[in-house]
């Protein structure tokens, strides 16, 4: 077996679980046999516990302690960038008492019955896994007293573990880890009741923000291996002609010329399956070759006369004007308190506006890409996979073999939001490798690929009614959301956004107004619709957030004031019949509604602290201003505020943003920071230049030349990260961080350009508006 590896630190390695030797032995004693779920009065299950496969919990499966000493720790989450694959492996060394010059990281394949729920995605790695891998940590460091005090022959009360030795507090005494691995081994993994978690004031490594990025050196000099990175000997390349326009398939086609383009092997046509298309491969003709640039030569000499389908007629400014009529409507009430209607009509003023964001591509930049290969019937396949368990379970149906002669290395990701959670492109490589009798093949998805025919986030039209009383409060809102759902590609026929797409910040708008409706319009699908970053956030909360600076305007008062006065004293939220007005249960991030309840009192303190630190009320000269914004999203609350500078031009700087962040205790603060900053960059994409558009069912935009993303001239010159309110006890419930940075962004940018200007910007991208 060929491994793709990452040398960092000891060493990062890319290994099937059957080629790893367990140090501290091979049993097959599982604690998560004595975990305690996280159960509701219904019984339902919430957080990790929940999720497919749930929570796995053994320190026989994650960590091995070699004789030498090395101590290897699995990651089975994946790395793009969010810091995970230091992170997890930091908490159970901090628990382990491991020096962490001695720890070796080990990437776990996609093995869900063995490592638990692999999906990395909703933020929720590190607040799912957390306690698990502390108390996992802790148990392997008991067993390790247990085995000096065994040695020994003194009570195991009379030893303790301490930077990667056991000490005997009464002699002095001392055995290092790797010199106790063995005994280790042949003790059992000891219950919950009998581990002993560390206290904060003794953590090494949590909360200290001092361990520095494991793959870091190796992606700063250029060796860091990515999926598109993956060789082998007698490797094919391949890629593929999609159908332009989705639902699409080859009427008829000619690989005459392509044939002739030297280094090409082979023209293989793939099926299109009809919409929905699910993670499936959207067909078409693949052209296999020596290399991948006479792959691509090949395959401009294709001749193909497509039969475009049923969405041949998806045009963007048509699918608006059709969302907005929508939102004109009455839609689907999905909660709803006090008579909205009757208290619009008493209201002193009436504020109406609407709000578009278009589609938007992930533009990962590292394209798909996945190799496979087929070998005595079984398949195993390397790629930058986000949930290898997916690509798993379909490559098993796809190819009709067993499930344990399917193995999912996953590599390095260069990016993925959201994209590489869909395994379509690592099915194609396992397609194509069986055309070719088993080869390893490596499809590449070239840029135009990846924007033309990504799992895009949705397009949406928000609209938003306000009834203001003489002071200019608010006594009346109405929000009505229209936009194409993710579950479109699962289950024809649907018009509506799903109850996790209505739990991004529509249904639960923790806004204090006495009377209030959220509604949902129809809007079918017409391209493929996925998990973006973020999610339906980046819509719902760039139109409330606007929403609340006009109506501060409209009443004559300050946005931050004004915002402050709407999301009203601390409170906790939770939302229930009869409010909703629905018979699916409030969507939460998959978590307890009760431990996870919308907490406003949190979300006023991340809006003063960021006005403070950002010195909110300043005098600034003309053509500048500041615009505020703030949002709870993932459990996790962020304010930000942006200032902006606008020239004569209508041309956009932005000198600096601040940006506050309450995820709860902050197990790794480096981390935090630097996820809030990619966050603030992909912000200021989204809101400035970033747009996906269709003409006649195709994707208008094929590489970044049309697709833009924040350049660095572009990008804002400082910003301010503002960690808020610590947790010192590490009791309370964790936050998401990967997401909740990015949906203050935009409507605050908007917020500060009408500060500087007077412009009131109700669409998304901002920079071809600032002109005219």
């Amino acid at each position: 077996m060929t491994t793709v590896a990452n040398d960092v630190l000891s060493d990062i390695t890319n290994v099937s679980r059957r080629a790893f030797t367990l140090g501290l032995g091979a049993g097959v004693f599982v604690l998560a046999a004595g975990l305690k779920p996280s159960f509701g009065a219904d019984g339902q299950t919430y957080g990790g516990d929940a999720m497919p496969h749930g929570l796995k919990e053994d320190p026989l499966v994650f960590l091995s302690v070699a004789e030498d000493g090395t101590v290897s720790i699995i990651c089975h989450r994946s790395e793009m960038g969010q810091g995970i694959r230091t992170s997890l492996p930091m908490v159970m060394a901090d628990e382990l008492d491991a020096d962490w010059s001695r720890v070796k990281i080990v990437q776990a394949p996609g093995d869900e019955p063995t490592y638990g729920n692999q999906n990395t995605d909703g933020s929720r790695s590190m607040r799912h896994h957390f306690q698990p891998a502390r108390r996992m940590g802790a148990a392997a460091r008991r067993m390790l007293e247990e085995a000096a005090a065994k040695t020994w022959n003194v009570p195991v009360d009379e030893v303790e573990a301490v930077n990667h030795e056991v000490i005997h507090k009464a002699t002095g005494r001392k055995l290092g880890y790797g010199a106790l691995a063995k005994s280790a081994a042949e003790m059992s993994v000891p219950p919950r009741e009998k581990i002993s978690l560390k206290k904060p004031s003794q953590f090494r490594y949590i909360g200290k923000g001092k361990i520095g990025l494991v793959d870091n050196f190796d992606i700063t000099t250029g060796r860091a291996k990515y999926g598109i990175d993956t060789r082998f000997d007698d490797m094919l390349y391949a890629v593929i002609v999609r159908p332009p326009v989705y639902g699409g398939k080859v009427a008829k086609f000619d690989a005459t010329e392509a044939l002739k383009v030297p280094g090409v092997v082979k023209v293989v046509e793939l099926e299109s399956p009809p919409p929905p298309s699910e993670f499936q491969p959207l067909g078409g003709i693949a052209v296999i070759a020596s290399n991948t640039w006479a792959a691509i030569q090949g395959r401009d000499k294709l001749d193909i006369t497509w039969d475009h389908g049923p969405n041949a007629s998806y045009s963007t400014d048509i699918y608006h004007a059709d969302m907005r009529a929508t939102a004109q409507k009455p839609g689907k009430v999905i909660r709803s308190y006090g008579d909205v209607d009757a208290a619009m009509k008493t209201a002193a003023k009436r504020i109406t506006a609407d709000y578009y964001i278009p589609h938007h591509a992930h533009g990962t930049i590292e394209p798909p890409a996945a190799v496979a290969r087929i070998v005595d019937g079984k398949c195993e396949v390397w790629g930058p996979l986000q949930d290898p368990q997916a690509a798993r379970d379909r490559l098993v149906k796809l190819l009709g073999i067993a499930y344990e002669d399917v193995t999912v290395n996953v590599t390095l990701l260069g990016g993925g939001f959201g994209r590489k959670s869909k395994p379509d492109f690592a099915l194609e490589a396992a397609l194509l490798s069986k055309a070719v009798d088993g080869r390893p093949v490596k499809v590449t998805w070239t840029r135009e690929d990846d924007l033309m025919h990504d799992y895009l986030n949705t397009t949406a039209v928000e609209h938003l009614e306000a009834g203001l009383d003489a002071d200019g409060k608010p006594v009346a809102w109405l929000h009505r959301s229209v936009a194409p759902s993710i579950t479109s590609i699962f289950k024809p026929g649907v018009k509506y956004e799903a109850p996790f797409e209505l739990g991004m910040g529509l249904v639960d708008v923790p806004l204090d107004v006495p009377n209030l409706r959220v509604e949902n319009g129809e809007a079918e699908a017409h391209t493929r619709i996925g998990w973006f970053r973020s999610v339906t956030n980046v819509p719902h909360a760039f139109a409330i957030q606007s929403f609340v600076a006009e109506l501060a305007t409209a009443a004559g008062r300050d946005p931050k004031d004004y915002l402050l006065e709407l999301i009203g004293p601390p409170r906790r939220i939770t939302l229930k019949l009869p409010e909703l007005k629905t018979d699916d249960p409030w969507w939460n991030y998959g978590e307890h509604p009760e431990t996870y309840a919308i907490d406003t009192g949190r979300l006023r303190r991340v809006t003063e602290v960021v006005a403070q630190a950002s010195k909110w009320g300043r005098e600034l000269p003309k053509g500048r201003g500041l615009g505020i914004a703030a949002h709870r999203s993932f459990v996790t609350y962020t304010a930000a505020v942006v200032e902006v500078e606008v020239d004569g031009g209508g041309r956009i700087t932005i000198p600096r943003v601040d940006i506050a962040v309450d995820c709860g205790p902050q197990i790794n603060p480096e981390r935090i920071r630097s996820q809030m900053e990619g966050a603030v960059i992909q912000g200021v994409s989204l809101a400035t230049v970033s747009n996906i558009t269709f003409r006649d069912g195709q994707v208008e935009q094929t590489n970044f030349d049309g697709f833009e993303l924040t350049r660095i001239d572009a990008a804002p010159r400082e910003i301010h990260v503002h960690l808020v309110a610590p947790d010192e006890t590490y009791e309370e419930p964790l936050g998401g961080v990967g997401e909740p940075g990015v949906p203050p962004i935009a409507p605050a940018m908007v917020n500060a350009v009408f500060a500087a200007t007077g412009k009131r910007l109700r669409e998304l991208p901002i920079r071809d508006q600032m002109a005219s």
